[in-house]
């Protein structure tokens, strides 16, 4: 399936691999995503859209397997709040519906900031725009395909 994100990394040169998994329209996650395509949750990484109070809207791209901390978002963003759009404006601003959000070929070219782990990998995935299928790729190509800055945008895991 040759989406706009498939198609924006044709014309870049960038070489990636497409993954695609069955939708369950009630599990979107991407712990689910991971599983049904052979990767860690921790290399899939979720395209989450936010807004800033100085930046306007922005993309803040993070591990499948972790939690955005708004407030490091708005450190990276260097606005002073930040907070996730409401899921009824995601199609409208991005182009894309829950669980096909991607920053590749964005409706808009909004700024994209992606959390560091993403470069502890070989190759991640995100997703191609449409549910159902994944991007698999090396984070230096996406991160240019993007033009996403990085830094620490997770919760620390509060685990045991």
């Amino acid at each position: 399936m040759k989406t706009n994100a498939v198609r924006q990394l044709e014309r870049m040169g960038i070489a990636f691999e497409l993954r695609s998994y069955e939708v369950d329209p009630d599990d979107l996650t991407a712990a689910s995503v991971a599983a049904k395509i052979g990767l860690p949750a921790n290399q899939v990484f979720k395209t989450l859209v936010a807004r800033g109070d100085r930046r306007g809207v922005l993309l803040a791209v993070v591990p499948g397997d972790s939690e955005l901390d708004l407030k490091a978002l708005a450190r990276l963003t260097g606005d002073r709040r930040v907070e996730l759009v409401a899921l009824k404006e995601v199609q409208p601003l991005t182009g894309y519906i829950r669980g096909g959000v991607t920053a590749l070929a964005c409706k808009k070219a909004y700024p994209v900031f992606a959390d560091e782990s993403i470069l502890h990998f070989d190759r991640v995935a995100v997703s191609a725009g449409v549910r159902g299928l994944q991007v698999v790729l090396s984070p230096t190509d996406y991160i240019r395909a993007t033009a996403a800055a990085t830094g620490p945008l997770c919760r620390p895991d509060s685990g045991p």
